[in-house]
């Protein structure tokens, strides 16, 4: 588990290499900087990786609190990059 920030947490991505876990927490920053601004309370962001090892496949799950609602969102799919910015645009879809 990796905590970015005190209330952003990412967990399952051991595995990642240095680089693309760099690229990975700047995305998810500069994404939850935006769903906070349009946030009322922000409380937190929870941001999960299972690998489907049968298929190479990331599968991300994406958690909200705002205010005391929770919203969540789940991609699955090839590229780790492509599946977070994915999960992350509808976590903030459905914010809106």
């Amino acid at each position: 588990m990796i905590e970015l920030g005190g209330n952003i947490t990412l967990v399952g991505f051991s595995d990642l290499d240095d680089g693309s876990l760099i690229i990975l927490k700047k995305m998810v920053g500069n994404s939850v900087r935006k769903i906070q601004d349009n946030s009322q309370n922000f409380e937190g962001f929870t941001l999960t990786c299972k690998n489907v090892h049968s298929d190479n496949k990331f599968e991300l799950h994406a958690k909200l609190i705002d205010n005391g609602k929770v919203i969540t969102s789940q991609v699955t799919d090839f590229n780790l990059f492509y599946t977070l910015d994915k999960v992350l645009k509808a976590i903030h879809a459905q914010q809106s």
